[in-house]
């Protein structure tokens, strides 16, 4: 048996400079700026990190959120960034932007961005949250995206540098999709339930660079993806999937460059990722399959010749993937926890972990870390055989992803924000 560990730093530098294409400059290592971390990818460099906590076990701060909101925290300069919407149960809806000091939870600041149509705002599903898309960091701006409800920038006092409430689409389900920050462009799709679109803002005031309409025959166009940038023969590539089709668009016009076909998946979720020159990806509902695509050389409609496996077997509706060494792990909604050969797609081992699963798995040193919608975390070893190291239940329902700061984790439940430590 190999062991990944051996190729777990290859896979980080790689890992790494994918990230630093649409985050300009990567902050510190010990920060967090965007969902799924410096790489995007869901990896962290943090060494110490503990892998058993409770409610009372190695919290060195628990705080109270207010509001509802299943953004993911980010962390920049010892700071937390946190979206949320306030209101919804007197239906006065705000939508606002949270800061917070990474030492002690203390509030820095709580800065009102949005005041959004309340029938509007309530159209979501049970699962989602009108705060859902997480926030991004980049030299000294925080970008907060609310969907058809408005995107600002915020610099790190909380004063407001713009907002965009123009782009206008009718969501099915809600918002969810989180944008990419590729260059000087914040990028985001806008896949409602009739003429799906991307949009690229400028960072520098919000105004619209470029506007793509999504080529797809799919019956129901909405989906809720966060796209990711790759280097594909020297060129930056932004991979977006949509419903009934994945794609590649140039980030600097909007053009599409290939796509690949996969039916009538729709309401598509989680985020690709990169590595042995394959894209990973799930098609969404009904029935997802897992898809492993092969990016370069690829144009116009790639599906004949571009895919290199696929999986049906534990395919995730709306975890991401990690991918660490040669092994490409995932969980499905219904908890199925999964470990395959990212080059074949062969599969080591698959074990049920219990509960329905949304927040996407990170690596920390060799382990993964995962949590489930009820609040309970797995960690276990990454490798080719299934090792359960810990279970760690927070007693309260999460859908949010992890986030790491230093040697922390911070994890959003319903009504908290947890920094878990060692003591």
């Amino acid at each position: 048996m190999s062991n990944p560990f051996s190729r777990l730093k290859k896979a980080i530098t790689f890992s790494t400079m994918v990230g630093t294409l649409f985050l300009s400059p990567v902050s510190s290592g010990e920060d967090w700026p965007q969902f799924r971390g410096p790489t995007a990818q869901g990896i962290s460099a943090a060494k110490n990190i503990p892998t058993e906590w409770s409610p009372t076990k190695n919290v060195a701060w628990k705080i109270s959120v207010p509001g509802n909101g299943w953004a993911s925290p980010i962390v920049a300069d010892g700071r937390i960034y946190i979206s949320t919407a306030i209101g919804e149960e007197t239906g006065n809806i705000s939508l606002h932007l949270i800061c917070y000091n990474a030492s002690d939870g203390a509030l820095v600041w709580d800065t009102q961005l949005f005041k959004p149509v309340v029938a509007d705002a309530k159209k979501h599903h049970k699962k989602n949250s009108i705060a859902s898309a997480t926030p991004i960091y980049a030299e000294g701006k925080i970008y907060a995206h609310f969907g058809h409800m408005g995107t600002a920038a915020v610099d790190t006092a909380g004063k407001i540098l713009w907002k965009q409430e123009t782009i206008k689409y009718a969501p099915v389900h809600g918002t969810g999709s989180t944008p990419a920050l590729i260059g000087n462009k914040l990028i985001f799709s806008c896949d409602g339930n009739a003429n799906p679109f991307i949009v690229a803002l400028d960072t520098k005031d919000g105004s619209i660079l470029w506007r793509t309409m999504r080529n797809t025959t799919a019956k129901r166009t909405f989906s809720f993806c966060t796209p990711l940038a790759i280097d594909v023969a020297g060129k930056t590539q932004m991979i977006l999937p949509g419903s009934g089709f994945v794609a590649a668009y140039n980030p600097d016009s909007g053009q599409e460059i290939w796509k690949v076909k996969y039916g009538e998946g729709y309401s598509v979720v989680p985020r690709p990722v990169f590595g042995h020159g394959l894209l990973f990806l799930s098609s969404g509902f009904d029935a997802a399959v897992l898809y492993a695509i092969k990016p370069e050389g690829a144009a116009g409609d790639a599906t004949a010749g571009h895919i290199a496996w696929t999986q049906r077997k534990g395919a995730p509706h709306t975890p991401s993937t990690l991918l660490v060494g040669n092994e490409l792990y995932f969980v499905a909604d219904n908890g199925l926890a999964s470990c395959v050969d990212a080059v074949t797609g062969n599969t080591h081992w698959t074990h049920s972990l219990g509960g329905g699963f949304s927040a996407s798995p990170i690596l920390v040193g060799e382990n993964i870390y995962l949590q489930n919608e009820a609040g309970k975390g797995f960690v276990i070893k990454a490798g080719k055989t299934f090792q359960l190291i810990s279970e760690n239940d927070l007693e309260e329902r999460s859908l949010a992803s992890y986030a790491v700061t230093g040697d922390a984790l911070l994890i959003r439940t319903e009504k908290h924000l947890w920094k878990i430590e060692a003591k």
